[in-house]
């Protein structure tokens, strides 16, 4: 397709959105590689760069306007596959890599059931509601890994945990988008700074976190879950939002 009145500068703009986009693969990459070393922080830390990338190159996306000056590159499909890297396969590998699930067969199958089930999400079309929602849990695994290690949580329940999320993924929950969702828009990006910033002090603070911090920052994961349940309900009863 040939487009007119798109100036170069306009297209070049468009493809390092993209490219900022796809530097999520390459942390991913280095996060594996953290991983594979034993190198629990600094694998979080790269982890903490991802979740930044994926909280703005949206907006960039956006501001930028890429989806029309560059119509033949999916940078939605690229979102999706770098967000599986990141959000899956990165996080798993590291709670696996650590030590942090039983032993032997039970722990494979407890790693692979949230791989299998954001396999299935990633490829739903309605994974992301028409109103900026997410359609089940929307796979942050990377999260559980933060803290499951941060907590030492033990192997079993960290396996509890896989199994009990990897199930929500196909409960239709409504789940806060929490760069896009309308309702509580403020109060969610203001928390969602908060805990950022609490993430970046826990890690600081590696390996003897303060823990009214860390106890402070499972609230924000409190907010998330509570406000979900209430929106979907809202949804359930045909409320506006």
């Amino acid at each position: 397709m040939i487009q007119r009145n798109v100036s170069r500068w306009s297209q070049l703009s468009a493809a390092a959105v993209h490219l900022y986009t796809a530097s999520g693969a390459v942390l991913a990459f280095l996060m594996v590689l953290a991983a594979i070393q034993g190198n629990a922080v600094q694998a979080l830390w790269i982890s903490f760069l991802t979740l930044v990338v994926d909280g703005t190159d949206g907006m960039l996306a956006r501001r930028f306007r890429v989806s029309e000056t560059l119509p033949w590159f999916d940078g939605r499909k690229l979102d999706d596959i770098v967000d599986y890297l990141t959000y899956v396969f990165a996080p798993i590998l590291l709670i696996w890599q650590l030590g942090l699930l039983p032993a032997g067969v039970g722990g494979v199958v407890m790693a692979a059931l949230p791989l299998l089930a954001s396999s299935y999400q990633f490829c739903r079309v309605d994974a992301k509601t028409d109103d900026h929602f997410f359609l089940g849990f929307p796979s942050y695994w990377n999260v559980i890994a933060f803290y499951a290690i941060v907590l030492n949580l033990s192997p079993a329940t960290v396996g509890a945990v896989l199994i009990f999320w990897s199930i929500m993924v196909f409960v239709p929950i409504r789940y806060l988008y929490p760069t896009r969702t309308v309702a509580f828009r403020s109060t969610t990006l203001t928390l969602s700074a908060l805990w950022l910033l609490s993430f970046v002090i826990i890690l600081a603070q590696m390996p003897t976190p303060n823990m009214l911090l860390v106890n402070f920052s499972l609230l924000y994961m409190v907010y998330y879950v509570i406000l979900s349940l209430y929106m979907t309900f809202r949804t359930m009863r045909g409320q506006k939002i």
